[in-house]
């Protein structure tokens, strides 16, 4: 059972993934900054010109922290790193938005609102399959069919949005004792993980700002293939919690 909202306290801030993104950055942190909250900024291994844009907003605003890793380690990784800072510095509800402006951030209150509301599940950003491009539809609408097959639920509405909030103590007691996909099957995996660890996921509604001249770090074989095993393994991680997943399931329509 989740504890009331005055049972936890909520300190959220911000932390973004950064790779070759210098045209959009400025403009979300500043935007971030508006709500008054802590921005983390995590650097996976960008080029010298956004290095000295992170350094430069780091330096210049003193809500505004920089990590930096040594080499590109996939965004999923530079997430958890994320976390991992976010919780040495006292934070206990994490924010994660993407560094290329296509979040809509003035649903930022409705994540907060959420999670103080639920402070101890998972606040998803929920797409709109009408507004997505047609070419993204199709690998959102399979991804989609194998998270309900491996959650047993529809709880899940949109596990491939990468805006969302994480309450930091369970998020890292998962990533304390499990691997998650360091890449672009990073959002899915963590979340499906998270269902069985037992969190609720709050769905919130967002429009994404679709940008063709925003470059793309997608890798059509590499990923594709990524996900593939990701969702293989969430499958068979899935059998021996038929029982559990079923129980849950059935405990929830019953209230």
């Amino acid at each position: 059972m989740n504890p009331s909202p005055g049972e936890l306290d909520f300190k959220p801030c911000v932390v973004i993934p950064v790779f070759n993104h210098p045209h959009k950055i400025a403009a979300v942190v500043a935007r971030l900054r508006d709500y008054h909250l802590p921005v983390l900024l995590v650097d996976d291994g960008s080029e010298a010109g956004c290095a000295q844009l992170l350094d430069q907003l780091a330096a210049h605003n003193t809500d505004v922290h920089l990590l930096r890793l040594p080499h590109n380690a996939g965004k999923g990784a530079a997430v958890c790193k994320g976390f991992a800072l976010a919780q040495r510095q006292g934070f206990t509800h994490a924010l994660q938005v993407d560094a290329d402006g296509q979040h809509d951030l003035d649903d930022v209150p409705k994540f907060l609102a959420c999670a103080q509301q639920h402070p101890l599940a998972v606040i998803s950003g929920w797409r709109s399959y009408e507004a997505m491009p047609r070419s993204r539809r199709s690998g959102r609408k399979l991804t989609d069919f194998w998270v309900c097959v491996n959650t047993l639920s529809r709880s899940i509405k949109d596990s491939m949005c990468g805006y969302r909030l994480y309450p930091l103590v369970p998020t890292m007691e998962l990533l304390a004792r499990k691997k998650i996909g360091a890449r672009m099957d990073f959002d899915t995996d963590i979340l499906v993980r998270l269902y069985w660890q037992g969190l609720a996921v709050e769905n919130i509604p967002t429009d994404i700002l679709y940008q063709d001249d925003m470059p793309s770090h997608f890798d059509v074989i590499k990923d594709n293939v990524r996900i593939s095993w990701m969702h293989t393994r969430l499958f068979f991680g899935m059998l021996p919690r038929i029982p559990v997943l079923l129980h849950r399931h059935f405990s929830t329509h019953q209230r």
